[in-house]
């Protein structure tokens, strides 16, 4: 087989298992909080937990990112699956919610898994299956994400939350053994500048095709983030009742992800032969469309059915947004690129649930829909109108690389 076929198919199955992990153990905080006696400020201490590993994430990304440029990638994915093993297990002992508080700001500071795996596919796979590779590896976190709840739910029905983290920690641990052993990063030419993050902002700032897709980055993670506080209470008002509602609510939410593991490699493919930038264009254009047709629903069933239809449009977007990193950047930059690139992502997560919850607590929850799908056709009219110079200078570092 060859190299880049073994690297995807075994950061395929790391990233699931990572992925895996993580919605195995951080759905289930909130509950968790309550069993070791935080009775007081809950909700306010789930957020609080919830958005720490994202602000920490933001800060440290782009620092990894050098750190990967000047190391390689592989190592990157290593160290951060350690790190997400020690964090997962430590949290089986946890006693209070401080020592949550400093696990998850130590994971943000510390992880990078995902991301790392990401940008080594993105330099390690010919150019022309980048985008079937890229769009292969997000169905493997789409599939995860989706596992993992169930797992979890699983095993901390019958033996405790605490065991749900300690397996989440052993998970991850094997998929880090995988990495160590069968992926091989070939394409890595070590970053000899000397510069600082500061530096690397500069120069991103400079590159148009890639701040183009860091704005977008923001604007599609805020537009996922942004239902999360007020769709299970849409549930409840189209559902008609507050019984399963944990469980109708984990299923409409799982059905983009469902979308996405089964036609991501389809866009991917496709991306391959007409480019990223169409493939982004058409995607956002879906998931607006699909976002909008969600308010016009008012009953569970015709509701669930165009969640899925928006999720089959907007799975293509970010391994198109991936594509483009790649596109858009030098191979000794790359790294830098992705750790700017999931600053983006994590500054999203965070402004996302703190707008749809101040959204949904002062107008109607249907005004979440439309200010997400505004957002979303605003990220398709920068896409439309960026597109020619966007592609131009696109093709033009590509041909330089070459």
């Amino acid at each position: 087989m060859e190299t880049w076929k073994r690297n995807l198919w075994v950061l395929w199955i790391g990233v699931f298992f990572t992925a895996a992990s993580f919605s195995m153990v951080i759905p289930f905080l909130p509950i968790f909080l309550i069993q070791i006696g935080v009775h007081n400020h809950t909700e306010m201490w789930s957020g609080l937990l919830f958005s720490s590993a994202f602000f920490a994430g933001a800060i440290a990304s782009p620092f990894w990112g050098r750190i990967a440029d000047k190391y390689g990638r592989k190592p990157m994915i290593v160290r951060a699956g350690i790190v997400l093993f020690f964090i997962y297990t430590l949290m089986a002992f946890v006693t209070n919610p401080y020592q949550i508080l400093v696990l998850r700001i130590l994971q943000g500071l510390l992880s990078g898994f995902i991301p790392g795996a990401i940008a080594l596919i993105g330099t390690n796979t010919p150019s022309k299956h980048v985008g079937y590779a890229l769009s292969l590896i997000s169905t493997a976190s789409a599939s995860g994400m989706i596992a993992g709840p169930l797992i979890g739910g699983a095993i901390a029905e019958w033996v405790g939350n605490r065991w749900a983290f300690a397996t989440g920690g052993i998970i991850v641990f094997i998929a880090t053994i995988l990495i160590i052993l069968w992926v091989k990063e070939e394409n890595f030419v070590p970053s000899k500048e000397r510069g600082s993050v500061t530096n690397d902002i500069k120069l991103a700032m400079s590159n148009r095709p890639l701040m183009m897709v860091t704005v977008l980055t923001i604007i599609t993670s805020c537009s996922i983030m942004i239902l999360e506080p007020v769709l299970p209470l849409y549930v409840v008002k189209i559902g008609g009742s507050y019984e399963n509602t944990s469980l109708l609510a984990g299923i409409i939410f799982s059905l983009p992800g469902i979308a996405s593991a089964l036609f991501a490699p389809v866009w991917g493919k496709w991306a391959d032969k007409v480019g990223f930038h169409k493939v982004l264009f058409i995607g956002l254009l879906g998931g607006g469309i699909g976002m909008l047709a969600q308010i016009a629903f008012t009953e569970i069933w015709g509701f669930s059915i165009v969640r899925f239809l928006f999720g089959i449009f907007f799975c293509a977007v970010f391994p198109a947004l991936n594509g483009l990193v790649v596109r858009a950047t030098e191979e000794d930059f790359r790294g830098r690129a992705f750790g700017l690139n999931q600053t983006a992502n994590q500054i999203g997560g965070m402004i996302g649930p703190m707008l749809g919850g101040a959204i949904g607590g002062l107008f109607p929850i249907q005004t979440v829909f439309l200010v997400t799908a505004i957002f979303l056709f605003a990220a398709t009219a920068v896409v439309f109108w960026s597109g020619n110079g966007v592609q131009t200078s696109t093709k033009r570092r590509v041909a330089h690389s070459k």
